[in-house]
């Protein structure tokens, strides 16, 4: 009868684990000192080899070479060989190891029954009955309640391991448990200890594989040796021959190779136009969007890991060198913000209404990523070079960026042809003069102390100064000033009107006397692009502000940006700049 390759080649030993040394070399050492807990827990991702580690502990402690004083193998180590051995490595009935699916035995009346089994003891003299519980995060919390007190104080010769890939849950549901069992964390399995385990599994079962098929299937498998081997499984049961790369991508239904090579040529020749009909081929063909746009993320990294000097694991021979011959036409700055951009775009591909939309959507922003350069470089003057971010900049963490506009798709930005803007102390605006002390409060006084209120206001209330900063004293009839919101938002006047006293008191100290603050209605635009006053309130119930919308956020936040920076500002209106976030 035929075995599958993932159950003929599971490991007998604890040195034939792989990528888990620490806790075979735990679990061998508690057994040669004969000092075995009475409770493990087995946490990790599925195909790591939870499971087995169980298995071959419980091969270790009821080994019959071990208890007959004549072990075979090294010290802690099962034999593997005799009766009870491959009984229990083959998951066969056995008094005393009992495997159980907590997927399926999950509730009070099962953990009852296991309590209940576990007060027997072992088939013979100095052996250990061992319970391994799979799936252990299924068990309720009722089941887990109920196995609390065997699990404290135990009969003698009783050993449980639970093996679960979401030990959280049981942290949530029996947080006491965790405290009364001992936990191994296993680790993925590396792709390149994955491809070495298939050659050599091939190798004994004569059969021959391309190497680029055995770098698909270490990706694919993610960390999981079982699910390697079964990839393996079925590539040799698909046809005749050796295992080639399009074999093993037609079994799991991946993209050929083909489509990320045309990919990589639009997106090096930054050409937008070439988006629609590659995507609409992709469609046609019935290409899973969301596995498409992993090895998009994949061939994008291997581009940044090429650039940077590194190697681009995890592809074919063919495609890596497609990658290392386009590589320098993309700068590190733009690979950054291409795999910034899908992060964003993942949860859309997946789960959105119109994957098609957001795939064409993500590849067009990788294909107009040249036309973003850096804040830095337009004020600094830089705007004459090549317009690329440079290699310094690239830890500042900023990602505000100005977007150049070209005429038509294929002609060069604007900025390039642009002048260079002088820096930001060439270009700063000069300060108001101040009254002299002692001086009466006029109106333009308090207009050149206004920045002082401003500064008190931060320090003492921070919202306010917010509300303070978009305002401006518009008139002064004694101590009574007026104030006027700048920018039209709804929210600064409400702000000010109900901040009112706090103003007076803050004003009152910057300014060297008692005010009276008023706030008036901001100014609005009229239709012929004038500037007028807003109309009266009616003497009925006032109107409500109008709703902040997201667009309008949106502006308030660029509007403060260009006001923070005088700069930045004029660099903007200079050049004709639109500043996006």
């Amino acid at each position: 009868m035929y075995l599958a390759l993932a159950r003929k080649y599971r490991p007998r030993l604890f040195s034939e684990l792989i990528a888990q040394e620490h806790v075979a070399r735990a679990l061998r050492g508690a057994v040669e000192q004969d000092r075995v807990a009475h409770g493990y827990l087995f946490a990790g991702p599925r195909g790591v080899g939870k499971t087995t580690a169980a298995r071959i502990l419980a091969m270790a402690l009821n080994c019959e070479t071990r208890h007959a004083g004549r072990p075979t193998g090294a010290p802690g180590e099962p034999c593997g060989t005799c009766a009870s051995c491959q009984r229990i490595w083959s998951g066969s009935a056995s008094l005393d190891v009992v495997e159980i699916d907590a997927a399926s035995n999950r509730g009070v009346d099962d953990a009852r029954d296991l309590r209940e089994r576990a007060m027997y003891a072992a088939s013979q003299e100095g052996r250990h009955k061992v319970y391994i519980v799979d799936e252990a995060h299924m068990l309720t919390r009722e089941a887990w309640n109920t196995l609390l007190k065997i699990l404290e104080e135990p009969p003698p010769g009783v050993v449980f391991v639970f093996a679960t890939t979401e030990p959280n849950k049981i942290s949530n549901t029996a947080a006491p448990v965790m405290s009364r069992l001992q936990r191994f964390d296993f680790r993925r399995v590396g792709p390149r200890a994955i491809a070495d385990r298939i050659r050599d599994v091939l190798t004994q079962e004569s059969l021959q594989a391309d190497d680029d098929a055995i770098e698909i299937i270490a990706r694919v498998a993610d960390g999981g040796m079982r699910d390697a081997l079964s990839v393996v499984d079925q590539a040799t049961t698909f046809g005749e021959g050796p295992v080639t790369a399009a074999r093993v991508r037609e079994v799991l239904g991946l993209v050929d190779d083909e489509v990320y090579a045309e990919l990589l040529e639009i997106l090096g020749a930054h050409r937008a136009s070439g988006v629609f009909p590659f995507v609409a081929k992709l469609v046609e063909s019935g290409v899973d969007l969301a596995a498409f746009a992993e090895g998009a993320g994949d061939v994008v990294r291997a581009l940044l890991a090429t650039r940077l000097g590194g190697r681009a694991d995890g592809l074919t021979a063919a495609l890596a060198a497609h990658v290392a011959r386009l590589a320098p036409t993309f700068e590190t700055g733009d690979l950054l913000r291409m795999l910034r951009a899908l992060e964003e775009a993942e949860e859309p591909i997946r789960r959105g209404a119109n994957p098609r939309l957001a795939i064409e959507t993500l590849l067009v922003r990788w294909t107009l990523m040249d036309r973003t350069i850096s804040i830095a470089e337009v004020i600094g003057g830089s705007s004459q070079n090549s317009g690329q971010l440079r290699d310094a900049e690239l830890g500042s963490g900023s990602q505000t960026r100005v977007m150049r506009e070209p005429n038509r798709p294929d002609a060069p930005p604007r900025v390039a042809e642009a002048q260079a803007v002088p820096p930001a102390a060439a270009v700063s605006v000069p300060p108001a003069p101040r009254p002299a002390p002692g001086a009466p409060l006029t109106l333009e006084a308090a207009r050149a102390l206004w920045p002082d209120v401003v500064a008190a206001a931060r320090n003492e209330k921070p919202l306010v100064a917010s509300a303070l900063e978009d305002s401006e004293p518009a008139s002064l009839d004694g101590n009574v000033i007026r104030l006027r919101p700048l920018g039209g938002n709804p929210l600064t006047s409400e702000g000010l009107t109900r901040s009112r006293t706090v103003i007076e008191a803050i004003a009152g100290r910057a300014l060297g006397t008692p005010v009276t603050v008023v706030v008036a209605a901001g100014p609005t635009t009229g239709p012929a692009g004038g500037e007028r006053k807003a109309p009266a309130p009616s003497q009925g119930t006032p109107t409500p502000p109008p709703r902040l919308t997201a667009s309008g956020a949106k502006a308030e936040r660029l509007k403060a940006l260009r006001k923070k920076d005088p700069s930045l500002d004029s660099a903007i209106d200079s050049l004709d700049l639109d500043l996006i976030e």
